[in-house]
Formats: C-alpha cells, structure tokens, sequence
C-alpha cells in the first residue's frame, strides 16, 4: 500500500501540534499565501532551481485555467530541552483550487505512473537539491527555468538572506507575463517529496498538496 495520505485540514489548522518524537515538536503557526496563476491549467511541482525545463511532466489531472491561492503551513519547530532550538519550516504548500469539501486525497501521479505498483509507504515524489519547491503551469516551465538562470540569486537571497530562512511563498514572472511559479523552503531541506491531489464528491479536483514530511500522520510507521 502506498504512503498514506496526510490530514491535510489539521496540517492547515492554525494551532495543531503534533509530537515529532525524539524529543521534538512542531505547532502550525502562520499560513502565508500567495497568488499563482495556471494560464493552461496543467500542474507540475518541482525545486524550481534544478528542475525547471522541458523535462517537467504535468500532473495527470488538470484544472480550469485560471488564479488559485497557494498557501503553506508554517510550523514552529522546538525541543523541549533546548528552548533556543526553535525555529519555523514549512511542513507543506496547498494549492487550493475549489472551496468544495474534499472527500479523498490520493498521489498525484505524472503520465505512466501507477500507485498500483508501489510498496508500502512508497511514493512517488519530486527531487529537492536547492532545498526548495515550487507549483507551476507546465507550459511556462522553459521560459522560467531561462529566467531564472539569469535572475536566480535575488529570489534565493529573498528566500534565504541573511543566513535565516523566510518560511514566506515567493514567485517570479518570465518577462511576456505569461507564467509564473510560487516558490517555498521545502521542509527540512532536500531529499524527495510527495504531491497529493484532492477530490470532491463530484471527482472534480479540489487541489495539489505538496508534503514535506516534517510532522507525523496518522496510518503510517514514521514521519520521514
């Protein structure tokens, strides 16, 4: 059986907190967000340092064209023996595309994929080497990825300046204005992540769930 889906509504409840073990926990403290606009309605998720370009495949299911809100979930991080530990990461980004109440969370999956053939606590995920995620139109993945080879340092300086980390989503536009991605800290940095996408009653996608693995879930052997 797959990795288990995470409680998405408790992961973005102000307030919830969860024992990490190891002396460790992480309380939801902020829920920051920005606009991301989806011009074909084709979703892709990637570290937008390293992964950006014509290799990124879209999500199997797409969405109306249109402006949906990206939101995070800022945790606080501390050790009960260690005050001076604390600190916030982003446990995982949301990308809400419809207020209808979801019914069921399953991987989000890329052309030729199957959850079918996946081993207990498996996943598919998206690579992070840059210690960052990102959502994106998948057809503005080329001329973002050339942006961003050009103007790549002021957004890492705006994400991670001043050797502190802003838990805080951020975007960039190519130059015609036509594509954007909104960028975020992925959790405890790189490693491999899951997307989960939501559905209505109806079938219809509710939204895209990018988990950083930072708090443990219900049905599964570990956070991590």
């Amino acid at each position: 059986m797959p990795l288990v889906a995470p409680d998405v509504e408790r992961l973005f409840t102000a307030g919830t907190w969860y024992d990490c073990g190891r002396g460790l926990s992480a309380t939801v403290t902020n829920l920051p967000a920005a606009e991301l606009s989806l011009p074909t309605g084709q979703v892709a998720a990637c570290d937008p340092f390293v992964g950006l370009g014509d290799d990124v495949e879209p999500f199997v299911e797409v969405v109306d064209p249109g402006t949906y809100p990206v939101v995070l979930s800022v945790v606080e991080v501390a050790r009960e023996e260690d005050p001076s530990f604390a600190h916030e990461r982003v446990a995982a980004a949301w990308l809400k595309v419809s207020e209808e109440p979801t019914v069921r969370w399953s991987l989000a999956l890329t052309e030729g994929q199957s959850a079918e053939s996946l081993d207990d606590n498996e996943f598919y995920g998206y690579g992070v080497d840059a210690g960052t995620g990102c959502f994106v139109d998948a057809a503005g993945t080329i001329p973002l990825g050339d942006l961003l080879d050009e103007y790549g340092e002021p957004l890492a300086d705006a994400m991670y300046g001043e050797e502190s980390m802003n838990c805080l989503p951020a975007s960039m536009t190519d130059d015609e204005g036509r594509y954007q991605f909104v960028a975020f800290p992925s959790g405890w940095g790189d490693g491999s992540y899951p997307t989960w996408v939501g559905h209505d009653e109806s079938g219809a996608v509710t939204g895209f769930v990018t988990e950083f693995l930072i708090v443990p879930q219900p049905g599964r052997e570990s956070a991590a």
